[in-house]
């Protein structure tokens, strides 16, 4: 574009078109203009990029818990963790599971290694504690306090996380009194914290020896793909 300024004088009303203007929009405006469509054009592509990377990266799923988690007397591969990860991913969810099960872990073991587990990113997180703590009679409003805890901990790092808690129960032979009392932390603690409730995680599993090891307890490899299901059904629905 060309622009031209045209003065008139009145001795001789001679017209005159000056190229000052000219070069002073093409040297000053044009080049102003031009590197600020640039700046636009990059800002738009590094919006573009965060949101691309905010809504197609592996959402991380944190299981914490014990023996049950960890697989015990079983390869990784068989244990549910895994199991729920190649399901996820089959039906296009991709996620990032982390396996931080350790065997005889009870709720307060969970307190003292919270931290360390939240070293990583965690958009869900998998609260499967507690089992051990009524195997050994321990006092129960402690272990509702101990998990507490960690969920406390969690949402405080990750104020965005989704929290799964895993229901579990104990032998009748702990007491009618307490065993009613310790199935009923895990849906009390569900509900204070706005949270996904697995009812219980050995559903269909617990009491069959064929699903069972030796000791009654820890589920085979079999048993292992049933909690696997029990698990998904809950977790597939925050994805």
């Amino acid at each position: 574009m060309v622009y031209s300024f045209k003065v008139f004088y009145a001795d001789n009303n001679r017209e005159f078109a000056t190229k000052s203007g000219e070069h002073m929009f093409m040297k000053h405006i044009v080049p102003s203009f031009t590197a600020n469509i640039m700046i636009l054009k990059i800002q738009l592509i590094v919006l573009s990029l965060f949101f691309f990377q905010a809504t197609t990266s592996p959402k991380v799923i944190l299981f914490f818990g014990d023996s049950l988690t960890a697989g015990y007397g079983l390869a990784k591969e068989e244990a549910f963790p895994f199991l729920v990860e190649q399901k996820l991913k089959k039906d296009g969810k991709p996620c990032k599971v982390i396996n931080a099960g350790l065997s005889g872990e009870t709720s307060a073991g969970g307190v003292a290694r919270i931290d360390w587990a939240l070293k990583q990113r965690v958009d869900i997180f998998v609260l499967e504690l507690g089992a051990n703590d009524g195997l050994r009679g321990l006092p129960l409003d402690q272990t509702q306090k101990n998990l507490q805890s960690i969920i406390d901990k969690v949402r405080a790092k990750y104020p965005s996380v989704k929290i799964v808690i895993a229901g579990m129960m104990v032998p009748p032979n702990m007491g009618n009194a307490y065993a009613t009392k310790f199935q009923q932390i895990f849906p009390d603690l569900a509900k204070k914290n706005d949270a996904t409730l697995i009812p219980f995680l050995l559903l269909n599993v617990a009491g069959d020896e064929k699903l069972n090891q030796a000791d009654g307890i820890h589920p085979t490899a079999d048993g292992h793909k049933i909690v696997a299901t029990n698990v998904y059904n809950a977790i597939t629905k925050l994805l």
